[in-house]
């Protein structure tokens, strides 16, 4: 029994030691280290959210401030969905021109453009759980696979970074393009997206690691030499400002309140509201070098131009034509991340011309829904005193000559739309529908509302 007892626990023994070295963690080292040691201070970089302009803006700054600081590597800590194909290019070739050598880690997502930024990085590292592919661009937010021109453009992007690491193009490519075939990786008819193990297994990642710290203890970084490089608050905010959604919000603050406010001629609420969109819009993107000074005046030059149609030359000519073409173009240009008049091609222009197209088309829609249905609303008449002082119970903010009503005088100013006119030998203030009428023209009265008279021109019998 004794004999028996002794033969189990040195058989355990024996057991235990071999299943604890087959669990241990693959030693790293060597895919991870660098020619030279690392000697200096570490940068984390984070790259989050939606890849966009701003961001290539940051990215750049964080490499410059690592490269002036000596450095001795950079982590660019990444968990993003993709985003701006030309901010991934710009990023990329940021990161292949770097001084400093850079590490990406993947927690969790490297998808689409974060893709091509991740292989741009000298080494790959992911977390358990990661996956990093699926590349193909894509349509603004319909999410529909963008022409083969673009895929073409994004495909040599894949394969010339990868090339430049030492990483297999044809796995890149595949994350691009469906119809690539890779015996024992993937089948056509399916973007490639590895995972952290089969990333690994295909040397496109070079390690899995559980964390940000195991990746520092690989490269023997200590606490004190860590920097977690931050986004200012300007960068921050450009960011915030930079995306589609409040662009679009901004831009329909513009324009609505132009419109609203050329409605009622004076500085009131919707010109307001129209200085502070304009602000938010084209402010932030200047300070940091994102809107270019032509495109600032374009938009000054259509507005005084819209301003002028409407307060000194009549009717809805070339002035007209010419500043609304004006607006739109500087808000369409300023979408775009071009330098001087070097415009991107691709994605940033689409996008640029979806998100101006929508806000347009919430523009339409606020200024019938404002137009139809808001002097209906109860709230609407409770806040201008409708319900209660109406003409109708006999409530009035001036004396009402009704018995104008039908009658003709003449213009005695010119009623561009507002002006005087003559009516029974009185001189009073009248306006129009919003048509020109030139001085000397007969009118009639159409309306009296208080002491609002509108008329309009006597048409002669030919």
């Amino acid at each position: 029994m004794h004999r028996r007892l002794l033969s189990l626990i040195a058989l355990l023994l024996l057991v235990v030691p071999v299943r604890a070295q087959d669990e241990t963690v693959p030693d790293y080292t060597d895919a991870l280290v660098f020619e030279q040691p690392i000697a200096g201070q570490t940068f984390i970089v984070p790259v989050e959210g939606m890849i966009d302009g701003p961001l290539a803006a940051y990215i750049e700054r964080a490499l410059r401030d690592a490269a002036d600081a000596g450095a001795g590597l950079v982590v660019f800590h990444i968990d993003t969905f993709g985003g701006l194909v030309d901010a991934a290019d710009e990023i990329r070739k940021t990161i292949l021109n770097a001084e400093v050598p850079t590490v990406a880690l993947i927690d969790k997502n490297a998808a689409s453009a974060g893709a091509l930024i991740s292989y741009a990085a000298d080494r790959i590292v992911m977390v358990p759980g990661a996956s990093i592919g699926a590349a193909t661009v894509v349509q603004g937010t319909s999410g529909e696979a963008a022409p083969d021109k673009y895929q073409s453009y994004m495909r040599g992007l894949m394969r010339a970074t990868a090339e430049a690491n030492g990483r297999d193009p044809a796995i890149a490519e595949a994350m691009v393009d469906e119809s690539i075939e890779i015996e024992g990786i993937t089948v056509e008819g399916e973007v490639l997206t590895l995972s952290t193990s089969e990333a690994v297994k295909l040397d496109v990642a070079d390690a899995e690691l559980a964390s940000l710290d195991d990746l520092l203890a690989v490269y023997e970084v200590e606490e004190a030499d860590v920097v977690q490089h931050q986004l200012t608050r300007a960068e921050g905010l450009l960011r915030f400002f930079s995306s589609p959604v409040v662009q679009s919000i901004l831009m329909l603050m513009m324009m609505g309140g132009l419109y609203f406010e050329l409605q009622s001629p004076g500085v009131g609420f919707p010109g307001m509201i129209a200085a502070v969109g304009a602000a938010a819009f084209f402010g932030p993107h200047y300070l940091l070098g994102l809107v270019e000074s032509w495109e600032v005046v374009l938009f000054v030059i259509g507005v005084v131009l819209l301003l002028a149609e409407i307060f000194v030359i009549p009717g809805f000519g070339i002035a007209g034509i010419t500043g609304l073409t004006a607006v739109l173009l500087a808000l369409g240009f300023s979408l775009i991340g071009n330098v001087g008049f070097s415009f991107p091609s691709g994605e940033a222009i689409s996008s640029a011309v979806l998100t101006l197209a929508s806000s347009l088309v919430m523009l339409v829609i606020a200024m019938f829904s404002l137009g139809r249905f808001l002097p209906r609303s109860q709230r609407f008449g409770q806040l201008v005193l409708a319900p209660t002082l109406s003409t109708d119970t006999g409530y009035t903010s001036a004396d009402t000559h009704t018995e104008w009503l039908g009658r003709t005088g003449v213009a005695i100013t010119g009623l561009r739309p507002s002006g005087t006119a003559e009516i029974d030998d009185n001189r009073i203030d009248v306006y129009t529908s919003g048509e020109y009428i030139e001085k000397g023209t007969a009118v009639e009265v159409v309306e009296v509302r208080g002491s609002r008279v509108r008329v309009r021109e006597v048409r002669k019998l030919t």
